[in-house]
């Protein structure tokens, strides 16, 4: 079985949030550790806290081609510039770039993704054929209508539409907003940090009955297992055994799909 992280970040600055690792992870690290770990492949997002997130992730993507692909980010904002436009419409030129994901936290890009101001970006997005990931908690119901009016732009909601912090149950008080989208054929989602978001220790049972509401709406070839391990408390092992051995509702051909099969289908990953 291919196990492919859909959610991991390298980076080579000290500046990172206080919810992730305090040192940096760099490509060559996180390789050693993927070995450690029997992880065969990680998708990297590069994160927005590192302003060469981006340049580091082409030269991580060059040196190990078959381990690291990217999904980018270009910088938000109500209105495109013809360097944005461009860099969209030749994004997957870039070695290893696969496709885009954004983080809509701030206030200010809140009230952009809100009122439609950046449905410009989906646009480009969509004719570009590049695939789009989101965090973008208490937005479930925006991600939905941006859905709806891209119906041929592939969305992927990271971290199960949870922002950084808290635990189950509240944490999942969104559950309802977050099956809805599985009607939406091009929207997927990223069962990642899972472990983060649990009340108990590992094999994390508080988990166990959301990931299968979510298993059963969306299905095996639209759900990816990831870590965003620098966040975790538990082992990247610990991370990927939780889907593997204490799931008994996910085996065979769907565990496959899950772990990997489904989000190297989704970036076109060969």
């Amino acid at each position: 079985m291919v196990i492919v992280d859909a959610h991991v970040h390298i980076w080579e600055s000290r500046s990172g949030p206080s919810h992730h690792r305090a040192d940096p992870l760099t490509a060559d690290a996180i390789v050693r550790e993927m070995d450690e770990a029997h992880i065969d492949r990680a998708i990297n997002c590069p994160p927005i806290w590192d302003k060469r997130a981006n340049a580091i992730a082409i030269e991580a993507s060059r040196r190990y081609p078959d381990r690291l692909a990217t999904t980018g980010f270009v910088e938000l904002s109500p209105s495109p510039s013809q360097k944005t436009e461009e860099a969209i419409a030749s994004w997957k030129q870039q070695p290893g770039m696969l496709g885009l994901r954004f983080v809509v936290l701030a206030t200010e890009t809140n009230a952009w993704f809100r009122s439609g101001q950046l449905d410009w970006i989906w646009a480009a997005a969509e004719k570009n054929q590049i695939p789009v990931a989101l965090t973008a908690p208490g937005n479930l119901d925006i991600v939905f209508q941006v859905a709806k009016r891209f119906p041929a732009l592939k969305l992927a909601v990271d971290h199960m539409g949870l922002g950084p912090f808290g635990t189950v149950p509240a944490v999942f008080d969104h559950i309802s907003d977050l099956l809805a989208l599985a009607a939406l054929p091009n929207v997927s989602v990223k069962a990642t940090a899972a472990p983060g978001y649990a009340s108990d220790i590992y094999p994390f049972q508080s988990m166990h009955g959301y990931l299968h509401d979510i298993y059963s709406a969306f299905g095996p070839k639209r759900m990816f297992w990831g870590s965003d391990i620098t966040r975790l408390n538990c082992s990247w092992s610990e991370c990927a055994s939780m889907f593997t051995h204490n799931l008994p509702w996910l085996s065979g051909e769907d565990l496959e799909e899950v772990m990997g099969k489904a989000v190297l289908r989704w970036l076109q990953w060969g």
